[in-house]
């Protein structure tokens, strides 16, 4: 209950957890669609989903002031790889941060004369472009694991001296791909706040995609990616030391 407490305390934990209320209910929504006997149960599950992601705007409305902390931070990265796509990613988030922050005044009637479509096609952008360079940090990471435990892997088959096996032909054509795809296992498995953050920015990425139409979801996917990467939110909230860390 102590940890539970501490949690909710935090801003990023109850957004998490109204994030992944907000799709979860969009992903119960769509698979209760096409039951007519349900459409009040899906009304209701439409309305939650709305009031919780006006709730959710009210949590970020700080979030400028730690996306600018964030870049500042990412500026003294020791490795130019991540230091390049985190400041990058980050200066993304300020942009959207803003976007969000000036369409949240519009939504409460504060300035009616915002351009609703034009600011959230900016947002959507903004947020699409700080993913994919989230990702590609990712994918820097992975490699970089990938070469570690290939190296260790080799260093363990050296000090073993045992004879390499004998291969069919059909397993020689397969080799390179069952090999590739045993040491990316490997390596997520050994590091799994990388295989969180990474996990969470591969659903994440499919918000912006749908909304700005370049690749279209139906709302049981986008549901489930929100809802998937909501809990990996949570337990990095939840667990610090599960954060993917910069060096």
């Amino acid at each position: 209950m102590d940890a539970f407490i501490r949690f909710t305390n935090q801003t990023q934990g109850r957004d998490r957890l109204f994030r992944a209320t907000q799709y979860t209910c969009m992903l119960l929504r769509y698979l209760l669609e096409a039951n007519a006997d349900k459409e009040k149960v899906v009304m209701k599950l439409k309305k939650l989903e709305s009031s919780v992601s006006t709730g959710r705007k009210w949590f970020r409305l700080g979030n400028v002031i730690h996306a600018v902390q964030s870049t500042e931070q990412s500026i003294h990265v020791t490795d130019p790889v991540p230091r390049l796509c985190l400041t990058l990613a980050n200066l993304n988030r300020v942009v959207y941060y803003i976007c969000d922050t000036i369409l949240w005044v519009r939504s409460v009637g504060l300035a009616s004369g915002i351009n609703k479509e034009k600011w959230q096609m900016w947002a959507n952008r903004h947020y699409y472009y700080f993913l994919l360079l989230s990702l590609a940090r990712d994918l820097y990471e992975i490699a970089l694991q990938m070469g570690r435990v290939s190296r260790n892997k080799a260093k363990r088959k050296t000090s073993s001296s045992q004879s390499p096996r004998g291969y069919s032909v059909v397993d020689e054509d397969t080799e390179w791909l069952q090999s590739f795809l045993l040491l990316l296992f490997q390596s997520l498995k050994q590091h799994p706040p990388l295989l969180l953050d990474t996990v969470k920015n591969c659903c994440d990425i499919l918000i912006p995609l749908n909304q700005m139409g370049v690749y279209r979801s139906n709302p049981g996917v986008i549901g489930l990616g929100g809802l998937l990467s909501s809990v990996a939110g949570i337990i990095t909230v939840a667990y610090p030391q599960m954060k993917l860390k910069t060096r």
